[in-house]
C-alpha cells in the first residue's frame, strides 16, 4: 500500500508536469479564436476541456492525499473517467498526425478549420498566427502526443489510486455507526424498563 501510495504521487506529479504543456498550447489556439469572435473546432476545444479539468483534479488529489487515500476507489473511477477524456481528445486530434508539417498550409481540412491560424488569418493578414504554418502544424502534433501520454498516466493512476486505498476510514465509519446502534438500543431498553417499573409502582400504589 505504501509503494503503490508513493508510485500514486510520483506519477500525479508527472501529470501536473506534462499537462502543464498541452494547456499552455491549446490556450493560445482558444486565444485566437475567441479575439476574432470565430467558433472554436471541436478538436481544439475537447482536449482544452478536459485539460483543464485534469489539471485542477490532478491538483486537488495532490493537496489533499490523505482524503483522496482514504477514497482511492472514488480517485481511480474519476481517473478511468478522465482516461476515456483523453482518448476521446486524441481521437478528435488523430487528424494531425498524419498530416505533413512542410505542406499544411495546402491541407484543406486545418486551413478552413483552423480560422485565424489557417486560411482566414492569411487573408486577414494575421502574420503572427498564420504565418508560421510549420509551427502550427507542430504544436498540434505536440498536443496530440502529450493526450496519448495523459491516457498512460491516468491509466496507471487510476490503479495505483485503487491499491491504494485505505480501509481504515471504512472501518472507523462501520464501527461508529455500530456503537450508534449500541447506544441507541440500550437507551430504548432503559427507557421500556423505566416505563414497566413506573407502571408497576403505579398499580402498587392503587391497590
Amino acid at each position: 500500500m505504501f509503494i503503490a501510495g508513493f508510485f500514486f504521487i510520483c506519477w500525479r506529479l508527472s501529470e501536473l508536469t506534462t499537462l502543464m504543456v498541452p494547456l499552455g498550447i491549446l490556450a493560445w489556439f482558444i486565444d485566437g479564436f475567441v479575439s476574432n469572435n470565430m467558433l472554436t473546432p471541436t478538436y481544439i476545444l475537447l482536449p482544452f476541456i478536459v485539460t483543464v479539468l485534469a489539471s485542477i483534479w490532478v491538483l486537488n488529489t495532490l493537496i489533499r492525499y490523505s482524503a483522496a487515500k482514504r477514497s482511492g476507489h472514488f480517485v481511480a473511477f474519476v481517473d478511468l473517467c478522465f482516461l476515456g477524456a483523453f482518448i476521446a481528445s486524441a481521437y478528435q486530434l488523430r487528424h494531425v498526425s498524419t498530416a505533413s508539417c512542410s505542406n499544411f498550409r495546402r491541407n484543406a481540412y486545418f486551413q478552413t478549420s483552423l480560422g485565424p491560424f489557417g486560411a482566414y488569418g492569411v487573408s486577414s493578414g494575421d502574420e503572427s498566427r498564420a504565418g508560421n504554418p510549420r509551427r502550427v502544424c507542430d504544436l498540434l502534433k505536440t498536443c496530440f502526443a502529450f493526450m496519448i501520454m495523459e491516457t498512460v498516466f491516468f491509466a496507471g493512476t487510476s490503479f495505483m489510486a485503487y491499491l491504494a486505498h485505505d480501509g481504515k476510514g471504512d472501518v472507523v465509519e462501520k464501527s461508529v455507526r455500530t456503537e450508534r446502534r449500541r447506544s441507541h438500543s440500550s437507551r430504548r431498553g432503559h427507557s421500556h424498563s423505566g416505563r414497566r417499573s413506573s407502571s408497576g409502582r403505579r398499580q402498587d400504589y392503587h391497590v
